[in-house]
Parts: structure tokens; sequence; C-alpha cells
């Protein structure tokens, strides 16, 4: 066995030594862990993870390789990737790319043969930290100089969002829907258009007149990276805009929704990232199996007096997994029902929102 090439240190000071796949270069990010057993294309591709270092706990990855159909965006963002064992080797009839191979092609560095239950472990117990990506011979000291001297951007949004609006149809369309792009996933689209609706994608700062003027049925607002309060902009469009069309939101756009009611927005101490997460139907009493990226949650307690109520919860922890407001035909869901990767129980309310918008158009 060659000596490690590459080590990665926290923030908190602990080091671990591997070896580098994907991109070589050092890098510093914030550092997350995702319990997810596959679906790592679409963590490497998902806007939502973007500037984030992501630690896979499942212990090999890179074993069915990377699939064309598969990215859920064209632009790659993830920060840097770790693992506890790198598969060179995909077994595969439909891959096209080995995970390696797309990391470097993206600049996005990675590091295996960590003992990432030692890690996760540590992130757990001390919350999510920054980390540095470092070549083995790097001192501690120089690590945490390098992550010290390293900037955070605080809107991320910004670096994912489309750059102007694009489109996305389908044959005899019924509706027509804005999705205004926080970092939006393939998937959440092709759900529109599986149900009849033509697309228009929107940056995250377009002004409300510009959105009305495409006339739509209804505005979806997007999942994306980052905390919700350093996207002021889609707030107040949310604001402007509630209550005069069906509007939902998914993930950050759930978020987003609460902060514009009044609600407030608690940031977790670890997040949560994983495809198994149950929640509860709170008008059905139905369990769905969720799939989840979060590092903030909606205060319950913030909800009273917001007009918005809870139609979702946690079953493990009670957190407000999803809100609406009947008279404004509205909701949100803090987990993604489009799945990819993750179960597809919670689909219906793509339904739904088609449901809202009928009765609107029909009103």
């Amino acid at each position: 066995m060659t000596q490690p090439d590459k080590k990665l240190v926290l923030q908190s000071g602990e080091q671990f030594y591997g070896y580098g796949f994907g991109a070589n270069r050092p890098t510093v990010c914030d550092i997350v862990f995702n319990t997810s057993v596959v679906g790592y294309q679409e963590i490497l591709s998902d806007p939502g993870y973007a500037d984030q270092m992501v630690v896979m706990t499942y212990p090999v990855i890179g074993n069915y390789g990377i699939t064309d159909e598969d990215f859920e965006s064209k632009q790659l963002a993830l920060g840097a990737l770790v693992v506890r064992e790198y598969c060179t080797m995909p077994s595969n009839f439909r891959f096209t790319k080995t995970l390696a191979e797309i990391m470097e092609e993206n600049s996005i560095p990675g590091i295996c043969g960590i003992d990432t239950r030692a890690l996760t472990l540590t992130l757990r117990d001390k919350g999510a930290m920054r980390a540095a990506i470092v070549d083995a011979d790097v001192t501690v000291e120089q690590a945490l100089e390098l992550i010290e001297n390293t900037p955070e951007q605080s809107n991320v949004v910004a670096k994912v969002s489309c750059r102007k609006r694009w489109y996305s149809r389908t044959p005899n369309h019924k509706y027509d829907v804005v999705v205004v792009d926080c970092g939006v996933k393939r998937t959440i689209i092709e759900e529109l258009n599986r149900r009849g609706c033509n697309v228009i994608i929107v940056p995250y700062n377009t002004p409300v007149e510009e959105i009305r003027a495409f006339n739509p049925h209804g505005i979806l607002i997007s999942n994306g990276p980052g905390s919700p309060y350093c996207v002021p902009e889609v707030v107040e469009l949310i604001k402007e805009l509630k209550g005069t069309l069906p509007m939902m939101g998914i993930s950050l756009g759930h978020l987003l929704i609460a902060l514009a009611y009044g609600a407030k927005c608690e940031h977790q101490q670890n997040g949560n990232r994983s495809v198994s997460r149950p929640v509860r139907n709170t008008i059905t009493n139905r369990i769905e199996t969720t799939g989840m990226s979060l590092e903030y949650t909606v205060s319950r307690e913030s909800l009273e007096g917001t007009g918005l109520e809870v139609s979702h919860s946690g079953v493990l922890d009670n957190m407000v997994a999803g809100v609406e407001c009947r008279k404004d035909k509205l909701f949100s869901v803090q987990y993604h029902p489009e799945g990819a990767p993750g179960a597809n129980d919670s689909t219906y309310l793509f339904d739904k929102f088609i449901k809202l918008m009928e009765e609107s158009s029909n009103a």
C-alpha cells in the first residue's frame, strides 16, 4: 500500500489521511455528511450541495459509474467528495464515465481511504464546520491558516441560479409554470412537464413584473443551497405574488415561503442529508419516505399567526416538513417530492399543484 498523498483537516484541528482522486487541488468547504446508500451522481450534480464537502457514509462509492441521463444539473457545483473506498472499476452497462473522471473534468477534488465512520461521528458531535483537503505533507497549522483565510460565499444561490430565463416545453400543454431558480433540479422540471406544464425557468432575482408578464398559471420556488436569509429578493417576490397565483415551494423554497409569511428559520447543528427520512402527512396520517438536504428548518412556534398550517411533520424529530395556506392556494415542503435519489412516495404533491392551478383557472 502506497503512502497517503492527501489529508483532510477539520476546522477543529482533527486530521484524516487518505488518497486523492478527481481534481488534484487544495480546497476549503463546509463539510457535511450524507447517509444515502445510492445516488452519488445526483448528489454530485444537485445545486443544493454547491460549495459543500460531502462525506458519504456508505463505504463504497463509484461502483456504478456516471451515466449521462442521471445528472440533476449541467453545472456541477459540489465543493469536494469524501469517501471510504472509491471503486475504480464500475459495473453498470449504462455508465459512460467514472466518478473520478467527471470530478476531474469539473475541478472537484476528492479524497478516499478516510475512516468515514470516525469522521461522521466527529461531525455529529461537534456540528457542521469548515474543512480543507490538502497534500499530506501540509501541516495542520498551515491547513488551519488556509481555512481561516478562505472567504465564505454568503449568497450561494447567485452561483447556481440560471443567468437568463430558459424554457422546458411539452406537447399539448395545459399550464404555464414559472420556476424561480434557486438551484432547481432537472427532475423537478420533468415532473411538471410530465403533467402537461410548459415551464419557464427564471433567475432568482427576476423582478415580479417580469414574472407577471408571462401570465403563468402557477409559481414554483425551487430548492437550492445556503441560508434562506441570504436571498431576500425571493422573499420579497413571494410576498408580492402570494395569494394571486397558486404556489409550490421545495426545500429552500419552503423556507423562503415561511419567511415571506413572517415565520422564522433555525440553523441545525448537523442538518439532514439522506434519502430515507420518514415524514407524516398530518392531513391523511400517511407516512412518506422522503429525501432531504437541509441546514435550516422552519421554527414551529414562529408559525403562529402567520396563516400557514403544518401539513407534514418529521416522524423522528417533529420538524416542520411542510406547510400550506389554503386561502392563498399555496403549499411547500422541506424535502424533495421528486426523489432522485430516493423514494417516490411524495410525487402526488405535483398533482396537488396541478389541481390548485386547475381550480384557480376555473374560478
